[in-house]
């Protein structure tokens, strides 16, 4: 075996030699069966002993790594190794119990921007549809630094893994929207908004529909902190899903009925209907292509319009609401390429065929094994 790795082509070779069929089987002998599991042990990594090396760098304080040359490159791309490791959940809840977890949140006030970024973007992994991993991070106070992140980091990257971040470890967990809540976390979404940058306005839209959907109440918080306006102007977005996302957060409020209003945005009405009508003329210049790709966006507002005014909007008028053929089954593409053997019988079997046509193959008992 070679010093930089194992010996895969010889590996290879060995086992075509050994299975192709044209000898009998014999037993290995022991240098061959010596050889064989150590190619193969070579390839096997102990993930908890590596995640122990790992969690013993992340304790070691970060001026003592960088007196021994270890640079924040060489922390993310140990981070990068972690979140493959905890992609498995057993593994992001063995985390804890190796006592890696709080170092991990440590990193999340590292001293470099991309290394904070980087262990956003593992805790996401962690506790991304794992009760268990959101309930540890949780008592381990995680959501407190990664809230400081998302709201006062000046690092836009930052902000936006920590955002993905708390979308993870606060959805379907009521006690972690809570404490969101309690923290000031929609003024902070608001915040985000303001921003400039489209990827970080998506995520903070998108947690914002389902917070509001999970939760009608809030919708009367979101209108007193100005919400609608806001979300009314990212509606004109030249970013299709921030246009997309701002409507399905409209929608939420238009549809709410806590607030007393039967439906609509009250005083912001005519803006909204303003807005929506520009939305439509939009869509009514649009090429086949681009109404396709605007689909989504097409449903929305009608579904603002119908929800808002009581009638249907103009989309349906103009037949743009439903395209033809959009609902549709998908093309059966692959049959045209993998025929079952009975159809590609009976099409080469054909009247016109210069071969005297045979009768159909009598099928009985059971089918013949593959």
């Amino acid at each position: 075996m070679a010093k930089d790795g194992p010996n895969w082509d010889g590996l290879l070779k060995w086992s075509i030699a050994n299975s192709d069929g044209t000898r009998p089987n014999r037993n290995l002998s022991e240098e061959d069966r010596r050889w064989f599991m150590e190619a193969m042990q070579s390839q096997t990594v102990d993930v908890i002993q590596r995640m122990k090396e790992i969690t013993l760098v992340m304790k070691t304080p970060e001026q003592e790594l960088e007196a021994q040359g270890v640079t924040a490159a060489d922390i993310e791309d140990m981070l990068d190794e972690l979140q493959e490791h905890v992609e498995s959940i057993d593994m992001a809840n063995d985390l804890h119990s190796i006592g890696g977890l709080i170092p991990l949140l440590g990193y999340l006030k590292n001293s470099h921007a991309n290394v904070r970024a980087k262990a956003a973007e593992v805790v996401s992994t962690i506790v991304q549809n794992n009760p268990r991993s959101q309930q540890l991070v949780m008592e381990a106070n995680g959501l407190e630094p990664l809230l400081s992140n998302f709201s006062s980091d000046s690092d836009v990257k930052v902000r936006t893994k920590a955002l993905y971040a708390i979308s993870s470890l606060i959805r379907h967990n009521k006690p972690g929207i809570a404490a969101f809540r309690l923290a000031n976390g929609y003024a902070a979404l608001r915040d985000a908004l303001g921003t400039e940058n489209v990827r970080f306005q998506r995520k903070a839209l998108n947690l914002i529909q389902y917070l509001l959907h999970e939760n009608q109440s809030d919708c009367n918080v979101v209108s007193e902190l100005g919400f609608p306006r806001i979300m009314l102007h990212l509606a004109s977005s030249k970013d299709a899903e921030v246009r997309e996302a701002a409507l399905r957060g409209l929608l939420e409020l238009a549809r709410d009925k806590t607030g007393g209003n039967n439906g609509g945005l009250g005083e912001d009405d005519e803006k909204l209907k303003q807005i929506l009508e520009e939305r439509i003329k939009g869509i009514s210049l649009m090429s086949t292509e681009d109404l396709g790709a605007a689909r989504e966006e097409r449903q929305l507002v009608d579904s603002l319009w119908s929800t808002c005014y009581k009638e249907p909007s103009s989309l349906r008028e103009k037949g743009l609401l439903a395209l033809p053929g959009e609902d549709d089954p998908p093309p059966d593409v692959a049959s045209q390429h993998f025929e079952p053997p009975l159809r590609g019988w009976a099409r080469t079997s054909d009247s016109d065929s210069p071969v005297k046509k045979q009768d159909a193959p009598l099928l009985l008992g059971p089918s013949p094994p593959n």
